[in-house]
């Protein structure tokens, strides 16, 4: 067996434990550098009755925790199921290099999770998404975004 299929086994291995616990859905995530897992989770939606505790957003801030840093530079996202929108843009947050997952997005579709619906979400104009979103300029809301860009000791991310 591959390192790749090792970690993916674990991931695996993760999403049945904590689905089998109630947790949330069957989902798991392991994050690998250098050969070690520097963190892991399994989704913990309902546990945590957070909508934001999936695997993969768990395991990067385990990871994250565990190296003190906010990014995952070298690292790779080994995870159960292909990461839904919020996953992956975690995973580019967090500087990420490499995901790779053992079931698709569509197969998660097919027992209910809803990512291909909100992959397309994402694609529409924002005055055309099933969440109403409006913008509303103000005068002054440009002023922390230009008062933080000249700030010479910002921490950029």
């Amino acid at each position: 067996m591959n390192s790749d299929d090792v970690f993916l086994t674990r991931a695996v291995e993760l999403a049945r434990c904590g689905s089998e616990a109630g947790d949330g859905g069957p989902f798991g995530a392991v994050i690998v550098r250098d050969g070690q897992i520097i963190g892991e989770s399994w989704n913990r939606v309902v546990a945590d009755r957070d909508p934001t505790a999936h695997a993969e957003i768990s395991a990067i801030r385990s990871a994250c925790a565990q190296l003190g840093d906010f990014h995952l530079t070298g690292c790779t996202l080994y995870t159960s199921s292909e990461p839904c929108p919020m996953c992956l843009a975690a995973a580019y947050w967090a500087r990420i290099e490499r995901v790779v997952f053992a079931n698709s997005r569509s197969e998660a579709a097919a027992i209910g999770f809803c990512d291909d619906a909100l992959y397309d979400e994402l694609q529409r104009h924002f005055t055309e998404r099933g969440i109403v979103m409006e913008h509303h300029p103000l005068a002054d809301a440009l002023a922390p975004l230009i008062a933080w860009s000249q700030n010479p000791t910002r921490v950029a991310y």
